[in-house]
């Protein structure tokens, strides 16, 4: 079962000169597709791929969950209430912390840098919010 994965899925390797050579030892397009130069430079390991696709997977997971138990009704609404919320009108000089997206995710329990480790430029008001809103709604 594909859709339940709960680790994420190794990157299809793309095709490099090593791994598709034919007899005459150069890249054979038509068998293999394209050769990508990117990928035979790039050194990433493949723990740090797999790592930043790590919070995508799990979140797929349990909307696949969630959909064989209740049904197809459930992960729908669940994201329809992410993207309802996602969409919120801050003011554009205030910090702008979406807790109703965290609750909805799972993360309201998850303490991370960027909660008690602001810029000082965060930390002081705004001078005039006025103004801001008005460059924010082009008046």
């Amino acid at each position: 079962m594909d859709s339940l994965r709960i680790v994420p899925a190794r990157d299809d390797k793309s095709a490099t000169t090593q791994d598709t050579s034919n007899s005459f030892g150069l890249h054979d397009t038509l068998q293999y597709g394209p050769r990508s130069l990117a990928t035979e430079v790039r050194k990433n390991g493949a723990v740090k791929d797999r790592l930043e696709n790590w919070e995508a997977t799990q979140d797929n997971l349990k909307l696949q969950m969630q959909r064989q138990l209740f049904g197809l009704h459930m992960p729908m609404r669940i994201l329809m209430e992410r993207k309802l919320v996602s969409q919120n009108s801050h003011m554009p000089v205030l910090s702008q912390s979406n807790l109703h997206l965290d609750i909805l995710m799972g993360r309201d329990e998850m303490l991370e840098c960027p909660d008690f480790m602001m810029p000082a430029s965060e930390l002081r008001q705004p001078s005039d919010i006025h103004a801001d809103m008005e460059k924010k709604l082009r008046m």
